[in-house]
């Protein structure tokens, strides 16, 4: 066996225990989370040897510990939940304990840690997706502030976020137009036609005061410059992808329901090596997307899935439900069987797996999908 060291990180600190061959410890410390405290740390490690380092999924607070170590030691991420010390014995310095004796002895796993590249176009795909919920928050705020003035024009329109007519009668009410057939100008001549000229020239009737124009205003600004900067992340991510990704890109959107963007969400969470996952069986389970097996005296506890990437779950769900809604593809033809005996959420969470277990075997074999091909590997339950 070789020196270990376990290290319990927190916020403010990191709670560090090496272990010499024996299991004996030559080292307990506690040390801080600035540069120059991580840089100590590292020192420390190095002058004692120690081969191996492992620490829990902390929040957020283990990616500068794992940048500032990850260059001289062979590193494990663990997932708390499978290192849980026993009840009564809780403390910092006995995590740390506890996660380098089950490093040295072999009994932890380490989780998935992208490089390099990988880890840019995932802060990047991530950026995306939050900037659309804040824009998303928005433009809900914008429509209960037109509704507050009792314009009701949103309740015809389809798409409240994306609706140039929309978008155009608000920025003509903050230029100061109040006169309904003014503003009824704008409206795409299908929406007119659908409802009625007078209805939708009724919905643009209301009582507006200044401070209404000011909330109007400043959400229509935050909004163009949160458009922007998706506008810019979202460049600077194809950028990164066309370069050093192309061919997995153009690989993955032979799968029914994925597009060059989803392509790019997914390969940013998993990556194009599959082999650090081993089998498509433990790819879904680090998902979370597979059942769990709670069973005792014979009667079975819970089946629900285990937490896992909430970023790859939310993308792949969207690929499943643009998967699902064609009836020439086989998974669009297995969902509508699939949702005859179930609930729908649970045969679109079926979809979602198989397009996953389809995801991995198009990159192990840096094949294109083919349906005859990766049936088998897909259709089992």
């Amino acid at each position: 066996m070789e020196k270990v060291c376990g290290l319990d990180v927190h916020k403010d600190s990191v709670f560090a225990c090496i272990l010499d061959e024996q299991g004996k410890r030559i080292l307990e410390k506690r040390y801080g989370t600035l540069t120059p405290d991580l840089t100590a740390l590292r020192e420390a490690l190095i002058e004692r040897g120690c081969g191996s380092v492992a620490m829990e999924s902390t929040s957020i607070y283990w990616m500068p510990v794992w940048h500032v170590l990850e260059s001289d030691f062979s590193l494990k991420l663990v997932n708390p939940y499978f290192i849980k010390q026993l009840p009564g014995r809780k403390s910092d310095v006995k995590d740390a304990q506890w996660i380098a004796e089950c490093l040295q002895k072999d009994l932890i796993k380490g989780s998935f840690v992208p490089e390099g590249i990988l880890q840019q176009m995932r802060q990047l795909s991530r950026q995306c997706r939050r900037i659309t919920k804040s824009r998303v928050r928005l433009e809900q705020q914008m429509d209960n502030q037109l509704q507050r003035c009792n314009i009701r024009f949103s309740n015809y329109v389809s798409n409240q976020g994306n609706n140039v007519s929309l978008r155009k009668v608000i920025e003509a009410l903050i230029t100061g137009e109040r006169d309904p057939s003014r503003l009824v100008r704008p409206v795409h001549g299908r929406t007119k036609n659908k409802h009625g000229h007078q209805v939708i020239a009724a919905s643009l009737e209301g009582v507006i005061n200044p401070t209404d124009i000011e909330m109007l205003k400043g959400c229509m600004e935050q909004i163009d410059l949160l458009e922007k900067q998706q506008a810019a992340c979202l460049n600077h991510l194809e950028e990164l992808a066309e370069e050093y990704f192309a061919r997995e890109i153009s690989l993955l959107c032979t799968i029914p329901g994925i597009q060059p963007y989803s392509a790019m969400c997914i390969l940013s969470e998993i990556g194009n090596d599959m082999s650090v996952f081993g089998k498509a069986s433990h790819l879904v389970g680090w998902a979370g997307l597979r059942p769990r097996n709670d069973e005792s005296a014979g009667k079975i506890q819970s089946r629900k899935t285990l937490h896992g990437n909430k970023y790859l779950r939310e993308i792949l769900i969207q690929v499943s439900w643009s998967a699902s809604r064609s009836k020439k593809t086989f998974l669009g033809k297995k969902y509508a069987h699939l949702s005859k005996r179930m609930k729908s959420q649970k045969a679109l969470l079926a979809i979602t797996r198989k397009i996953l277990v389809v995801i991995f075997n198009v990159l192990r074999t840096e094949q294109p999908f083919d349906v005859n091909r990766n049936l088998q590997a897909v259709m089992p339950d």
